[in-house]
């Protein structure tokens, strides 16, 4: 079956999106990195002007959610003064810019990210949902995530840029790595591109001087809940929490991922209650669910209250979607309880807008059958 459209745009701060709990309001860290003062502020700024609760996107982006129109403004103004806010909309659009999180300060990846930031102006207008990934560790981390254009780790040990949808990158340097990033991007647009990157790669061949010859390196694991040399990952419950909770994290900096993890550069600060997840083992990290009703005036179901009370299998994936969109999760899943009119529909081994195996089954069905859907 076809996805049903999903809206053509991300929200911004400057272009906030209209959802089922009032105004989505997205901040986008530079560098996925927040300061103590910005989480504190940023904190503050959901509870007095939205519904105290903030989503962590897929592209390692922050929501403050239940804005309402009259508080844009004071909203824009704080972000400003937390340094969170780009000079226009154009700027803000064009920083559609992901990176590896467990970046050090001076490598590469830091030190292309901030080049790639300091020279926004030389993109050409792109279309709203058009990104790039700047992932050049020692083995790129961000695969799975979404980007048009990446700079990342090469088999050769070197780097390579590489259109997404292409198998094959072009070798490059460090010193003009930006330049070719750059003339890629006026490319896509010269060559007729209006959506992504894999969209026109699929019926235009990339230009000569791309030469896209050398595969990326094997990718590294995504990371888990848990100690690492840069600090400590916590889990974030299907990418939600309370504003309550970030002031608390906010003793430590933080680096936001694009897995519903928060990486906390201090590893002695007390952490919160609530939906942390501070285990590998948790069986929550193997559920997605987007927001469900009422916060999406779209779900036709609740989805995180009936998330809450599901154990799916070691190694199998669960999918509750509060309707056929499937925004929590593009890609397949084991198991897919899909809304439709109050009730589940169940998708196996698919998408939220495949063909279901069953249909119109109560929340409470399906808690009771949990482990004969994995069958």
């Amino acid at each position: 079956m076809m996805r049903p459209s999903p809206k053509g745009w991300c929200p911004g701060a400057y272009r906030p999106m209209q959802s089922g709990d009032g105004l989505i309001v997205r901040v986008r860290p530079r560098l996925a990195r927040l300061s103590a003062e910005q989480s504190t502020g940023l904190a503050e700024i959901s509870m007095v002007f939205g519904n105290g609760t903030i989503d962590l996107t897929n592209r390692a982006n922050l929501q403050l959610r239940g804005v309402q129109p009259a508080g844009i403004d004071p909203v824009l103004k704080k972000l400003d003064d937390l340094g969170l806010l780009d000079k226009d909309e154009a700027t803000e659009t064009r920083r559609n810019v992901l990176c590896a999180p467990d970046w050090e300060s001076g490598d590469e990846t830091h030190q292309l990210t901030t080049e790639l930031l300091a020279r926004l102006a030389e993109l050409p207008t792109l279309p709203a949902k058009f990104g790039f990934a700047i992932d050049a560790g020692v083995a790129p981390v961000l695969s799975d995530a979404s980007a048009d254009i990446r700079i990342e780790r090469g088999s050769s040990g070197g780097l390579i840029l590489r259109a997404d949808g292409s198998p094959l990158g072009m070798p490059l340097a460090v010193h003009d790595a930006i330049d070719r990033l750059v003339a890629l991007a006026k490319w896509f647009i010269g060559a007729g591109g209006t959506s992504r990157m894999a969209k026109l790669i699929g019926e235009t061949p990339l230009p000569d001087w791309s030469r896209p010859s050398e595969p990326p390196a094997k990718p590294r694991k995504i990371p888990l809940p848990g100690l690492t040399e840069f600090g400590r990952y916590i889990g974030i419950a299907f990418g939600q929490m309370d504003a309550s909770a970030l002031a608390e994290l906010a003793k430590s900096s933080i680096r936001v991922t694009p897995w519903r993890l928060l990486l906390l550069e201090s590893v002695d600060i007390p952490l919160p209650t609530g939906r942390m997840i501070l285990h590998e083992d948790d069986a929550l990290l193997r559920i997605d669910a987007c927001p469900g009703a009422p916060m999406c005036s779209a779900a036709s179901v609740q989805t995180r209250s009936v998330a809450l009370g599901m154990k799916p299998p070691p190694g199998r994936s669960l999918h509750i979607s509060g309707c056929a969109k499937g925004c929590a999760r593009a890609k397949p899943a084991d198991v897919t309880l899909v809304g439709r009119s109050g009730r589940f529909d169940v998708v196996k081994h698919g998408s939220a807008w495949d063909m279901p195996v069953l249909q119109g089954l109560l929340p409470e069905e399906i808690t009771g059958a949990l482990d004969a859907l994995y069958l």
